[in-house]
Formats: structure tokens, sequence, C-alpha cells
């Protein structure tokens, strides 16, 4: 891991400014590679590319208002020029209007180019809490469990 550990400074640092709502300071220690790939933690579809818009980053500056973060780094790995890193970001703070818990589970996938680390994916979720299979079976449905649209498909 000490061969990574540059890298691994880099992931906490970017998360921290993710959490203050600097994408562009996020982008900066991580950049991302042009075939980058996000799984978000809201779900949905993957998203492909590495293009931070104006429009992108005021929405984290809106949605991202200041907070704390500590990296755990669960494993890192690397062979040649690819490396995977896996961590919870520990994350409190004021988020979308709330202060709250935002702690995610994330692996982050990179490559190696002309001696420079960049983001090649990112896969977060909010699990850190288990949750039962009946709450994953509903999430999984697309529903919000105990919202009350939470049925058995009939087919």
């Amino acid at each position: 891991m000490t061969d990574l550990a540059p890298l691994l400074d880099r992931v906490s640092a970017a998360a921290s400014c993710l959490i203050q709502g600097d994408a562009r300071g996020y982008a900066d220690l991580l950049p991302h590679a042009g075939d980058y790939t996000l799984m978000s933690p809201y779900g949905g579809a993957v998203d492909h590319g590495a293009t931070l818009t104006d429009e992108a980053a005021a929405g984290i500056a809106e949605w991202f208002q200041g907070g704390e973060v500590e990296t755990e780094i669960v494993a890192a790995h690397h062979s040649g020029d690819l490396a995977v890193v896996v961590l919870i970001e520990h994350q409190h703070g004021r988020i979308g209007g709330l202060n709250q818990d935002w702690s995610l589970r994330v692996t982050l996938a990179f490559r190696r180019v002309e001696g420079r680390w960049l983001l090649l994916h990112r896969h977060a979720d909010a699990l850190t809490h288990r949750i039962d299979h009946a709450t994953l079976a509903a999430l999984a449905r697309g529903v919000t469990p105990g919202s009350g649209s939470d049925t058995e498909d009939p087919a």
C-alpha cells in the first residue's frame, strides 16, 4: 500500500473537497480518465464521460454546504498501471439543507497514464448500515420502503 500512499492521500483530500461543495477541487485532485464511469449513490443509469460542467459544479456546491469526512481505507490494490481502492467515506455535514450523516461505501478504479493516476470508475452507495432483505427487495423494485407504494408485483 505504500506505493499508493500519495494517491490515498489525494483520495482523502478529494472527499473533503466534495463535502465542502468544491467539485473543481475534487476533479483537480482526482483527474478523470476520458472513459470514466460513475455509479452514483442515487442509483439509476451509469454515467459515462469525465465532463464537469459549470452547471454540475454549481449544483454540487448548492447541495454540499460543508462538513467533515474521514476516509477509512478498507483495501487498496494495484498491479502495473491499474489500482483499485475500496473505502468508506464517513461523512457528516450540511447536505441538501439538512445536517446529516452522508457516509458512503466507495470503490474507485484508477489507471496510470504517463506516471499520473486517472480516476477510471467510482461506485458509491449509502449502505453503510446493514438493511434487511425486505428493504433491499423494495429498493430493487424501485420503491421507497414504508411509502405505501411498496406492494407485491402481481406478475
